[in-house]
């Protein structure tokens, strides 16, 4: 018998954490077990024809597929053909897209066997089963969840290709003590740490390698102090021995508990080596309160204002638009008050219903309408209407393209104004009004747009508007026609001598990571 472990990762640069987890888990049948991972984007029958390649003459092939929020059409799509021009291969579906509201799920239907949760003790065992008997009578089994210093860490399972090309995704902890309503960690009952000396360990082991990029995926790195201190403290030694080759690690981190010994730690790390995704969501306390989030707002906010102002830390900050409750004019006071404390970027995210999680219990007294198809994003609610909900997507879109986007540093501040919220989403139904598009707009026509905007809209003359958003981008005048080509040509001239200023001041290693 040959297992394959897959899944469709939503770019070659995402490398599965938890497909190296089974595998390192399997036991006995580790030896007869191999690992395909893919992007999604590949044609169906490409993907099938590599699959089917894996299966030998004679022998079972069983198929365990990682199933989440962005690759479950396509999964199921191709599960659908496997089992059409090969019905004996076994597939057993696995990861958080199938493990909750299995009943209704089309892939599951096609599927032989589904196990939800937890994977490591349970899918090696329904392999025996399917080899040696008794064959299982269940299609769902629900996974029985580890002690996590008996799980063999998986981290020697990244390959050189991968320590090269990919980011290398870590944990310390497993689970969330919180229960936010709209993340599936709400179901989980704490966090639960790995022993920390055998981890740093498999750390180590990966610097040796040649890691350099590791992103952890606790929910709650911050948490334990001491332990938070410890991984710190093993980055910060190898950038005092290599300063020249320097690290760079990524931490979601509670915003609202930065002790001073964090904070001591924190100021040690050099530009371009540590990033910080902190969760807001949302800055209104009848909401937070409403979706099961605690969180002192203050607190906070005088925590990410010290990061800014007194260490090199790069800062995403989320905000969550669509939560039950959540007015606009609400959102965008606490949009606002976010933007005043200058983080590097507001990641601004829709509410998307997640299978499992309690968001669902508000959908009768909030009039929750969510989109049946992945990623399940929310269409409208009792207190933003179907077209406004359509605006604060667009303007998520947009803010990506110019204000996380990092290449219009210069001009957002004249954007913005002193009503950043505002003003942007006058931006954003200006540009869809003149495009009809959210997607494929070239950085060329974006910054022209920009530039035509500040113009018409907020008065500003071309010498002004040149001024900024020269500072920030060239663009290639040989693709324009008429003014469009005057302005670009004018916008190149003007931007060369502060284009390469700005390059010159970007750390190396955070310009990567933010490409990315």
């Amino acid at each position: 018998m040959t297992i394959l472990l897959t899944t469709l990762n939503a770019r070659y640069a995402h490398a599965s954490l938890g497909l190296r987890y089974l595998l390192a888990n399997m036991g006995p049948l580790q030896a007869q077990t191999q690992m395909q991972e893919f992007v999604i984007g590949a044609k169906t029958t490409d993907l099938l024809e590599k699959l089917l390649a894996c299966q030998k003459p004679g022998e079972k092939l069983i198929v365990g597929f990682g199933v989440y929020i962005w690759n479950v059409e396509e999964t199921c799509k191709l599960v659908a053909l496997l089992k059409r021009v090969a019905p004996e291969v076994v597939v057993i579906l696995g990861g958080p897209e199938v493990s909750h509201e299995t009943a209704d799920q089309e892939i599951i239907k096609l599927a032989d066997y589904v196990v939800t949760g937890w994977g490591e003790i349970t899918f090696p065992d329904l392999c025996k089963q399917i080899l040696n008997g008794p064959q299982p009578l269940m299609k769902v089994h629900a996974g029985v969840q580890a002690k996590l210093d008996d799980l063999v860490l998986p981290y020697s399972l990244y390959t050189d290709d991968d320590i090269k090309n990919r980011t290398l995704y870590v944990e310390a902890s497993r689970g969330c003590p919180f229960k936010c309503e709209f993340c599936l960690s709400a179901l989980d009952k704490t966090a639960w740490p790995f022993e920390i000396d055998p981890f740093l360990l498999e750390m180590e082991k990966l610097h040796a390698r040649g890691a350099r990029l590791f992103k952890f995926v606790d929910r709650t790195f911050n948490l334990n102090i001491k332990t938070s201190l410890k991984i710190m403290q093993f980055f910060l030694d190898k950038l005092e021995a290599n300063p020249d080759d320097p690290v760079f690690a990524h931490f979601e981190v509670v915003p609202d508990h930065l002790p001073d010994a964090l904070k001591d730690g924190i100021k040690k790390f050099p530009a371009g080596s540590l990033q910080f995704e902190l969760g807001i969501q949302s800055f209104n306390p009848e909401v937070q309160a409403r979706i099961s989030r605690k969180q002192n707002n203050d607190k906070a906010a005088d925590n990410i204002r010290w990061l800014c102002e007194h260490s090199t830390a790069h800062l995403h900050v989320d905000l969550i638009a669509g939560l039950p409750g959540e007015t606009v004019e609400s959102f965008a006071l606490g949009f606002n008050r976010l933007y005043a404390l200058q983080p590097h970027e507001i990641q601004f995210g829709i509410l998307k219903r997640l299978r499992g999680t309690p968001i669902i219990r508000h959908t009768a007294e909030y009039g929750l309408v969510f989109d049946p198809y992945p990623p399940y994003t929310i269409l409208a609610n009792k207190d933003v209407p179907f077209a406004a909900m359509q605006r604060l997507i667009r303007f998520a879109r947009y803010w990506d393209l110019v204000a996380n986007s990092g290449r219009f540093t210069h001009t957002l501040p004249a954007i913005l104004g002193e009503r950043p919220f505002e003003n942007f989403m006058d931006l954003s139904d200006w540009i869809y009004a003149k495009t009809d598009a959210t997607h494929r707009i070239a950085l060329d026509r974006l910054a022209n747009l920009v530039s035509k905007w500040l113009q018409e809209e907020r008065g500003m003359s071309v010498a002004q508007v040149l001024a900024i958003v020269s500072s920030d981008y060239a663009g290639d005048a040989k693709h324009k026609q008429g003014a469009e080509k005057a302005l670009a040509a004018k916008l190149a001239e003007a931007s060369n001598a502060a284009k390469t200023a700005a390059a010159k001041a970007t750390p190396q290693r955070q310009s990567r990571h933010l490409a990315a």
